[in-house]
């Protein structure tokens, strides 16, 4: 039995050490579903480390547990101690209204993206998703912009016969290909955009549409006025920050089993995002979808280096577990809401929806006082 303790605290080892490699250097099946399983590794650990203790062998009992605990290192992080060229398509922005009076539509709709607001991610399992679920969680829900993933034309059919122009009369699609992971991409707003694209950043996977809504006007809080006296009026009074933006996309990476090398790379691909030059200083992207991927994957990891940072990591509540959606236990956390500095996060929060793999996950996020 010695032997066997010591065998699998070498094999464990071994396992974590996946999570330490660079990024990319993961993308080799099945690594990055061994990874993906890392934090269910304490279980067999700890039973070992009971046998360990009944048969008295005391220095396996800690080295097991220890381990065990390594396994979870990264969900420990959830709770507070973790990180803190487009190609354009014949598809464009369209936009659709509820029925009646067109103006009467517009004049309830505001045309700035207020400054806290409801998002709302979700994958779709090949356009199978319920409609009529997904409508009802954005009406309850209050959400003002929504990311689906393998998207199909009859889903969307099905959605808007369910009523979601009435509700987010603004969508920009990616571009259909026969080489989409499960579908297209979409992104729904409740705001007119100020800009769309169907495609923000080539990836080796579906196209990555994004919206870019404006905001409303915020006032300099009177900390950041005491440091910034350009931020002031000449009466003194605190400046409003004119002509800023988010700019939403709608993502999903493949999986590994439809290629390693480009799992990878779609992940850590998105980091050119954040890099924009039209998101700057002033401006804030947020992209959201099933990245296929959680925090044990060093390419995720290396997505949020790039300037991202993850919903459910910042909310610092617990991680917020999304896949699958038929057993309550174990799930992992491959959906995520990831933004650039500018905003904060609270409600993140996974639900079901019916006759779909993935769970639904929302968050409400906030502009920072300047």
């Amino acid at each position: 039995m010695t032997t066997l303790f010591a065998v699998v605290v070498i094999l464990a080892w071994l396992w974590l050490g996946l999570s330490a490699l660079p990024a990319g250097l993961e993308a080799h099946m099945p690594m990055p579903y061994m990874i993906a399983l890392t934090p269910f590794l304490w279980i067999p650990l700890v039973v070992l480390a009971g046998v360990a203790a009944w048969q008295h062998h005391w220095g396996f009992v800690c080295l097991l547990l220890v381990t065990a605990l390594m396994t979870s290192s990264q969900r420990i992080s959830y709770w507070g101690t973790g990180f803190r060229t487009s190609t354009r398509s014949t598809r464009e922005t369209y936009r659709e209204t509820p029925s009646g009076d067109r103006e009467t539509s517009r004049e309830t709709l505001p045309e700035t993206l207020p400054n806290q607001f409801a998002v709302m991610t979700l994958n779709c399992r090949y356009g199978r998703a319920n409609a009529e679920a997904i409508v009802e969680a954005v009406r309850e829900r209050h959400i003002a912009v929504l990311a689906l993933q393998e998207v199909s034309d009859e889903l969307i059919a099905r959605l808007d016969t369910a009523g979601i122009a009435q509700l987010l009369p603004y969508r920009q699609s990616g571009e259909p290909k026969a080489t989409d992971n499960g579908g297209y991409n979409v992104v729904f707003s409740r705001y007119e955009p100020a800009a769309a694209v169907p495609n923000v950043v080539t990836i080796p996977a579906a196209d990555v549409p994004a919206i870019t809504l404006k905001l409303a006007h915020t006032v300099a809080t009177e900390v950041d006025n005491a440091t910034n006296a350009f931020d002031r009026t000449p009466d003194d009074s605190p400046a409003p920050h004119h002509n800023r933006t988010v700019t939403f996309c709608s993502a999903h990476p493949k999986s590994p089993m439809r290629g390693c090398v480009d799992w990878s790379a779609g992940i850590v691909g998105l980091g050119s995002v954040a890099k924009a030059s039209s998101i700057g200083e002033h401006n804030i992207a947020v992209v959201m979808g099933d990245l296929n991927s959680s925090t044990d994957h060093p390419s995720f990891r290396a997505l949020l280096k790039s300037g991202f940072k993850d919903a459910s990591l910042t909310q610092a509540s617990g991680p917020t577990l999304t896949f699958p959606r038929w057993i309550k236990w174990p799930r992992i956390e491959l959906d995520h809401v990831l933004f650039t500095p500018g905003l904060t996060v609270s409600n993140v929060t996974s639900f079901e929806i019916k006759d779909t793999d993935h769970l639904a996950l929302t968050a409400t996020l906030a502009l920072k006082a300047r």
